[in-house]
């Protein structure tokens, strides 16, 4: 991130747009007597799971694909695509292991394999045969480490080899110890002397008999635990507070079980909910070194489609219980002996959705919902259970395309179209909090003006949360016993499928911030669609994207312990002039301050007022503050996304294009100037504060 303190405040550089009088001042009135509950230190939260090879394109250090054979070695002409999902989503096409020697060399063994149900099996001869991966991107003089498991008969000479280019000093050949009748582990290392986006591994023999090979690895030497040093690093300088994981639509075909001790000998599995086959190299222990390595705490959901309320209380045990009972005494046996403490659980994933693998009704989910509560605290009485929620503007049947609004969506409370009134009409006391899960497509707006363009473009995703906020009330009138507790809600999905990471989708998701922060009383979790997301990312770099910028901002300078105020003003945010697409519900989020959206509060030690402000137009604005119950000295600084246009971007190798660049800020008298097409936090020392108590 880069830092300055020039004398004028640095912002994104506006669009040229047709010169005319300034606009109006918009007031802004900021009551520091009124408090609402300070921010949670899981709001900026992310989620991930294991999508296709999202993975392992991303955050898991694995350079090779199906390497435990879950598909057979054949050539390119005989391969069988992967089935498609439930709903017809075309299988993730991983690259394939491909015989060498002929198509003949390579046959399936299913006999005693070392994880899953085959393993390729190589008959030599005097001209290498074997088998090979190509695809693989290396860098120049970068080491890398790898192993693979060997057996067979000790007549046959056998080799790996790592290939970067055609000529004979482009590969590097390792001679393997003599197979043996038992499965054997093999590490080996290569540096290449030069970089390839197609370099290929080679596994080949010669001699006589055969040579079976299993778990073949290779990563880069830097890895920790598997796990990518560079992007993990990233991702932990998000100070996220919490992580969901490991799914989404990937766990409810997913067993735990399966996923546990040598991660070499664990069979894959095919995860039909995206269509793609997993190594199961992740399991429970790898993804709490992960949270350890991001320094954040565990959030993790539980199989409740194909999975049973036994099966999770296990789980608890395993993640959480001592060493005397049985499944923390196999977590101790993996070489985890100090139980993980995971405090946040959340039963299942979107389990009103026809896409979900177990999908069953409202009453029997209840059913199975309020068993598994019951048989996981049994387990551990201290963990906080999330419930699986759904509220009636994201429930609609199968092919409908709707733009709810609060009219609209009457007749959905109380019925299957409710999953979250069901929990609280149901299952009350069985949970701590309760999920939403929302996403927000960007639309093309070919009839509107540039200036409505974007203003509609950055507000469509936080109207979602304030459809939440807005039926989270309605709840609390349905249903008195929400308002006297503490059940919060937890937003552990979301995002806005906007294409590429800009300046300008950073502005939208400001404004979904900015939302968010405005009902901190209730609003507890956020959880990002995918933490991977916040990122550009290479085989051998990775950068934050500007999403991730945008996340930066918000939660060093408006995260944990900010105070929110309450804020009014008299320019309310205006209906939407271009409804276009679907699932957009049709409600205004945003500040009564329309142009800008801006949200106030209290650092925790309440020494500074700090003011989030997003501007979505193409002109400087100014801002009129008018405060009650406290007094701000008139100079302070600013933290804003910096960034010559809209379409700025930040990609691996080329010259970071959205930054996060400090400033001074003043106000002049009570105005504060801000600037065009900004998100930025502002930041000033209060000097008196008659509303302390």
């Amino acid at each position: 991130m880069k830092h300055s303190l020039p004398a004028a405040l640095l912002c994104a550089a506006p669009l040229a747009v047709p010169a005319h009088a300034a606009p109006k001042p918009v007031i802004a009135r900021i009551d520091a007597t009124k408090r609402s509950a300070p921010v949670s230190p899981y709001l900026y939260g992310m989620f991930i799971e294991p999508i296709g090879n999202l993975m392992t394109r991303t955050l898991w250090a694995e350079m090779l694909d199906d390497r435990k054979f879950y598909f057979p070695v054949v050539d390119a002409a005989r391969d069988v695509p992967p089935p498609p999902n439930a709903e017809g989503r075309p299988g993730t096409e991983w690259r394939r292991w491909r015989p060498i020697g002929g198509g003949d060399a390579v046959v399936m063994d299913r006999d005693t394999p070392l994880a899953g149900e085959q393993s390729p099996s190589v008959a030599v001869s005097a001209q290498p045969r074997g088998l090979m991966q190509s695809g693989i991107a290396l860098a120049e003089g970068r080491k890398y480490t790898g192993s693979l498991w060997l057996s067979g008969d000790a007549s046959a000479t056998v080799s790996v080899a790592l290939v970067w280019g055609d000529g004979p000093n482009e590969r590097q050949s390792i001679a393997l110890p003599a197979p043996t009748r038992d499965w054997a582990r093999t590490a080996f290392s290569f540096t290449p002397a030069g970089p390839s986006a197609d370099a290929r591994i080679e596994i080949t023999g010669t001699g006589t008999g055969r040579f079976r090979v299993a778990a073949v690895s290779l990563m880069p030497a830097d890895n920790i635990n598997g796990w990518r040093a560079d992007t993990t690093a990233l991702a932990r300088s998000l100070n996220s507070g919490m992580w969901r994981l490991p799914g989404g639509n990937f766990l409810s075909d997913w067993d735990w079980h399966e996923a546990l001790g040598d991660r070499d000998k664990r069979p894959p599995m095919f995860d039909h909910a995206w269509a793609a086959m997993q190594t199961n190299d992740l399991g429970m222990d790898e993804w709490m070194e992960l949270c350890r390595l991001l320094e954040v705490e565990p959030y993790v959901t539980v199989n409740a489609g194909l999975g049973d309320a036994n099966s999770a209380a296990e789980q608890v045990e395993y993640l959480n219980g001592s060493t005397s009972t049985y499944w923390g005494s196999q977590r101790a046996a993996n070489g985890h002996p100090v139980p993980y403490r995971v405090k946040w659980w959340n039963i299942g994933n979107e389990p009103f959705g026809w896409w979900q693998i177990g999908k069953t009704s409202l009453d029997y989910y209840l059913i199975k919902h309020r068993e598994f509560a019951r048989k996981m605290k049994q387990r551990d009485p201290s963990i906080l259970l999330i419930a699986s929620g759904g509220m009636p503007d994201q429930l609609h049947e199968k092919g409908v395309k709707e733009n709810s609004s609060l009219e609209s969506i009457q007749s959905k409370f109380s019925t299957e179209h409710d999953w979250t009134g069901g929990f609280f009409a149901k299952a009350w006391g069985t949970f701590d909090g309760i999920t939403e899960h929302w996403y927000d497509r960007a639309e093309e707006r070919p009839q509107a003006a540039p200036a409505d363009e974007l203003m509609e473009y950055v507000r469509s995703p936080s109207n979602h949360v304030r459809m939440d906020a807005l039926e989270w009330e309605i709840y609390r009138g349905k249903y008195p016993q929400l308002a006297k507790s503490d059940v919060f809600l937890a937003i552990d999905e979301y995002a806005y499928m906007a294409g590429e990471p800009t300046l300008k989708t950073s502005l939208a998701y400001a404004m979904v911030f900015n939302e968010m922060l405005r009902h901190s009383d209730f609003l507890k979790m956020g959880a990002f669609t995918t933490g991977a997301s916040t990122m550009d990312i290479t085989p051998h770099a990775a950068v934050l994207n500007a999403t991730g910028m945008v996340f930066k901002l918000y939660g060093e300078k408006f995260g944990k312990g900010v105070v929110p105020l309450a804020l009014e003003g008299g320019s309310p945010q205006p209906k939407m002039k271009y409804r276009v697409g679907n699932a957009h519900p049709q409600v205004e989020a945003g500040s009564p301050t329309f142009p800008l959206d801006v949200v106030a509060g209290l650092t925790p030690d309440g020494k500074f007022l700090r003011l989030a402000i997003v501007n979505a137009t193409f002109e400087q604005q100014t801002l009129d503050l008018a405060l009650t119950g406290t007094a701000v000295a008139p100079k302070g600084e600013s933290w804003s996304l910096s960034a010559r246009s809209l379409s700025a971007r930040n990609k691996v190798g080329l010259p970071t294009e959205v930054t996060i660049a400090r400033a001074r800020a003043a106000l002049r008298g009570k105005h504060l100037n801000i600037p065009a097409t900004s998100a930025a936090i502002y930041e000033f020392p209060i000097v008196q504060d008659s509303g302390k108590r």
